[in-house]
């Protein structure tokens, strides 16, 4: 009897199984694009390293984002998303409004010093002068949420007579970004100049405590803040 050998099926690679998960794939591109356009710029970025990085080819990226200032600015838009995601996580609404604060602003330190990336893709949008965030109705809508955020935390504050009423939400969010931001934008140049490492876990854990401090302060009613 002829002994009949059974055709052994290719195992698929990593590519295609990937292509059958089109928002996998896409979440793994902008990964490694937003990485790429963080270290690299607009200008400096290029689609064949993203492409060897994410084992696919230049064709499916362009498939998926029509060119690299798509690309650029869907990465940009996913950064955003990351962050406004994060905090729409924290259960912070039952808190008293300094210590729904206090966790907003600690989460805000701790995510930007976890994603560099996102400051990176900051400074380098500034640098072209807002000319892609403009093209995107995302970011704004994603943004729209953070004022909100922010907005009830004072509004509550207000009422219960902790926080001193005339403060605007985008000036708060302001605030709070530009003690976050910094910490991650000019590390490296501070620590140079000054020959301190404000990397170190407990220079971090310093300034966090620091910045939260500086917001409550900011906020508090006269009365509040001569109790601190």
């Amino acid at each position: 009897m002829a002994v009949i050998k059974k055709e052994r099926k290719p195992k698929p690679d990593a590519s295609t199984t990937r292509i059958q998960d089109p928002e996998g794939t896409r979440r793994n591109i902008l990964e490694i694009a937003c990485k790429e356009f963080a270290l690299n710029g607009l200008s400096g970025a290029r689609i064949d390293e993203i492409a060897a990085r994410t084992r696919f080819s230049k064709r499916m990226i362009y498939y998926y984002f029509g060119d690299k200032e798509g690309l650029y600015l869907r990465a940009l838009e996913n950064a955003y998303r990351q962050v406004r995601e994060g905090e729409a996580q924290l259960d912070i609404e039952g808190l008293p409004p300094e210590a729904a604060l206090t966790h907003l602003v600690e989460f805000t330190f701790d995510h930007h010093h976890r994603h560099e990336e996102f400051i990176r893709m900051v400074m380098i949008e500034n640098i072209h002068h807002g000319q892609y965030l403009e093209q995107s109705d995302a970011i704004r809508e994603l943004n729209v949420t953070a004022i909100d955020h922010i907005s009830r935390i004072y509004s509550r504050g207000v009422e219960e007579g902790v926080f001193r009423p005339g403060l605007d939400a985008v000036e708060l969010h302001w605030q709070i970004s530009a003690l976050c931001f910094f910490n991650v934008s000019n590390r490296t140049t501070f620590s140079m100049i000054f020959g301190r490492d404000f990397g170190a876990p407990a220079q971090l854990e310093r300034l966090k405590r620091n910045s939260v401090e500086m917001l409550l302060r900011f906020v508090a009613k006269d009365e509040a803040a001569a109790e601190r």
